[in-house]
Parts: structure tokens; sequence; C-alpha cells
């Protein structure tokens, strides 16, 4: 057999390694919180983009939510605006919620462009349309840090009719509190509480880690998964800290309040979100509840 011809029989192989997977997860629910480095690099982004829509294209549900915190910085810097943070929150005072809100405003139009560009119809949409994402003041360690909130309740029935419509939504991480003041919001909050609320099979985090480590300075030590119960004694242990730990708490969340699989992905890795879900090996790290099975065809 020519080297040709074994090219396109891989090619076959991958698709049908891929089957399982697109059998089980036809019409559910993933959301995606897309943030970090694949957000500034053009070429990662459209990567992202493009792996996001063939989940769209063979039957998924997929909703992004974005950040935008490195692109708030940089337009902050522009403006001669300092960033503040309190135990690793960003400060939110008007001038900042004012430009927060411009700049992820770009953001979400910018995405919908290269959406639409390949094919799928996509709407951008604030959390404060329709009030999609009620909030509270959050506070961090008893601290005021301005206008962020905390979720406290999603109007999921939104999200449902884009989908049924055959729209991929994209969210934007703003919110309204009771007396209609503007939040900014943590994209992973806001990804955890959406993804809750769709009752979602995966929740996807793309990141500018691999994933989780057992001895962050040990690259072997990434864990490809975990159960809720492992993760919890690793936070317990000590191992996991700086910013994992609210990623890592958020993932337990979602799994306790209905998710199926929670996914942290190196956002850097060309179509890591691809290699992830329809694949075998998989890449990053998967936390599942105590009873499950990352591969959905052993189940």
């Amino acid at each position: 057999m020519d080297n040709s011809m074994q090219k396109y029989l891989d090619k076959a192989e991958v698709l049908i390694e891929a089957l399982p997977y697109i059998q089980r997860f036809n019409r559910k629910v993933i959301v995606v919180k897309y943030g970090g480095s694949a957000m500034v690099d053009e070429e990662l982004k459209e990567h992202v983009i493009q792996d996001v829509t063939l989940l769209k294209l063979v039957g998924f549900k997929p909703i992004i939510v974005h950040g935008g915190g490195k692109e708030i910085s940089r337009w902050g810097g522009k403006v001669g605006m300092e960033p503040q943070f309190v135990n690793g929150l960003r400060v939110t005072d008007e001038a900042t919620m004012e430009l927060a809100e411009m700049v992820l405003s770009k953001v979400n139009k910018e995405l919908v462009q290269l959406v639409e560009g390949l094919g799928v119809r996509a709407i951008g949409i604030s959390g404060k349309d329709g009030r999609l994402l009620k909030v509270k003041k959050k506070l961090s360690g008893g601290e005021d840090i301005g206008f962020v909130g905390e979720v406290t309740e999603v109007n999921a029935d939104i999200l449902w009719d884009l989908l049924e419509k055959d729209f991929l939504p994209i969210v934007c991480p703003v919110g309204l509190d009771e007396k209609f003041y503007t939040y900014n919001i943590n994209a992973d909050d806001a990804a955890c509480a959406i993804a809750r609320a769709m009752h979602a099979e995966k929740l996807a985090f793309l990141t500018d880690i691999e994933g989780v480590y057992k001895d962050p300075k040990d690259p072997e030590t990434l864990i490809s998964e975990l159960t809720v119960t492992e993760a919890r004694g690793l936070m317990e242990d000590g191992y996991i800290g700086g910013g994992m730990l609210p990623k890592l708490n958020n993932c337990i969340d979602a799994i306790e309040n209905g998710v199926s699989r929670v996914h942290i992905l190196d956002g850097r890795i060309p179509h890591c979100l691809l290699l992830e879900i329809f694949t075998n090996k998989g890449i990053g790290t998967a936390i599942l509840d105590d009873e499950g099975s990352r591969f959905c065809h052993e189940e």
C-alpha cells in the first residue's frame, strides 16, 4: 500500500474513533469557556472557532462564554488605567466597568463574525439582554471589589430559544443586579452558572495550563481524569493552589449540579477541544462524578 493511501486510511480511522462520541453527544449542550492566550493569538482563535463550529455542524449544541481580561488590561493601559487586584480578582470601579463592557462587547462581536464566516449562524448576547444573568455584588474575602457580580439566576429560556432556532449563542459575561446596575462577571463563574442552568453534558474551560497537576513543578504529574472526591482530596491535601483553586471548585460545583463532565484544557494547543472530545486518549484533565467514566462508549 502506498503512503498516500495510508494517509487517507489514517484519516478514516480518526473519523471512526470519533463516531461513539458524536453518537453520545448528539443534540447535547456543551458550554465552552473561552479565555486566555487562545483569545489573543489570532491563529489559536481561528482554531477554537473552527472546533466549536464543527461541534455545531455534527449535531452538538455548543454555547460559548468568553472572557476578555487580557484585552481589558491592554485597553486599560492604552487609556492610562492601572488595574488593581484584591485576592487575585480585578477591582472594578465605574470607569473600569465602562471600559470592560466596551471591550467585552467588541470581543463578543468579533467572535460572532468569525463563526458567521464559517457558515454557522451565531448571536452575541450580553448577560444584560433579557436579564440572562442576574447577579449580586461579589466580595473577595469580605472586601468590596466594586462592580464584580456573582450570578444568582440564569434565564435559560433565552439560550434554549436560540439553540432551538439553530443559533450558536456567544455570551458576554456582564449582568444586572436587582437595581439594574451593571456588573462584570468572572467568565469561569458565568460559564459554570450557564452550564448548571442548561444541564449541560459538558463544560470545557480553555486555559493557559495543560490541566491539573499533582505537582505543578513536575509535568509528568498531569492528571488525565479526576473524580469529584479525588479533586476534593487534592485541595484538602494542599496540592492545588493559586488560580486553579477557584477553577476546580467551579468544576466540582458544576458536576454536583447536573453537568456530566468538566474539562480543563490547554487552549494554546491547536484544536484542543476536538482532541479532548473526539479521541480515546484526550488531553488535559476531565473531572467527573464518582461513578463516571471518561470513555463514553465503554460505559
